[in-house]
This record gives C-alpha cells, structure tokens and sequence, in this order.
C-alpha cells in the first residue's frame, strides 16, 4: 500500500512493516493445512501444529495491525478507503484468528470441523490484507 511522501508522491511499505505483514499469510496458510492433514488422518499433533502456528501469525498480526492503526490514524497512507479496509481486514484476521485459536485449544477430536473452516477463513482474510497491503509497493517516487 503506497505511502504518501511529503511531497505528495507515493512511496512503497516501510520496510520493517513489509517485513512483519509477510509472516501472517504463511502461518494460517500453515495451520490451514495442518488441520487438512488432521482431517484425512486423525493424528492430534497435526492440531497441536495447527494450535502454533495460528499462534505465531497471532503474535506478529498483532504487531502488523497496530503499525496499519497507527499509520492509518496518522493519515499516512493515499486514497481514501483503502487504509481502513487494510485495517479492518487485518482485524478481521486477528479476532477471527483469536477464535480459531480458542477452538484449537479443546480437544482434538472436538475442534473439527470448526477449525477447519475458521482456518480457511482466516487465510484468506490473511491474503486479502496481504493484497491490500503490498498492492503499492510497486509504486515509484517521482522526481
């Protein structure tokens, strides 16, 4: 998502913030497939995967989300929906995530199918704020 320079020109994702919005997407796409792999075998480490890495993408999504609350109230960013709806996609993310979370932690057998269909939710709530979020990072300043 492009950020606008003091000269009113577009410039691309700091660097640190690209960094941390890169973690989210591969952690519930991760836990996705853990939960697939628990479905088709009923081995309970596969949730007990899936239970870690929603909550590595929880730990970094956190800290995503209040970069883009904090670049979004700083009025940092161009156009005018686009900074919330990265916003409210991340949180959509985070809090469904959280809830994933809480169904990972019963017991194995009682986590499905739930699991698996707030984690296909997640991950693509993951990929839409992905695409928001580095949908600008093509853009050059212009001089």
């Amino acid at each position: 998502m492009p950020i606008l320079s003091a000269g009113g020109q577009l410039r691309p994702l700091h660097p640190l913030h690209a960094l941390l919005l890169a973690f989210p997407l591969p952690l519930f796409l991760g836990a996705l497939l853990s939960d697939l792999a628990y479905a088709s075998s009923f081995h309970a480490q596969w949730i007990n995967f899936s239970s870690w890495l929603i909550a590595g993408g929880l730990l970094i999504g956190a800290f995503t989300l209040v970069w883009a609350l904090v670049e979004w109230r700083r009025g940092e960013r161009s156009g005018p929906g686009r900074p919330m709806a990265y916003f409210f996609a991340l949180l959509a993310m985070w809090v469904l995530g959280f809830i994933n979370e809480l169904v990972h932690a019963k017991d194995a057998w009682a986590t499905m199918p739930a699991s698996l269909y707030l984690s296909i939710v997640v991950t693509l709530l993951a990929l839409g704020a992905s695409w928001i979020g580095y949908s600008g990072l093509h853009a050059r300043e212009r001089t």
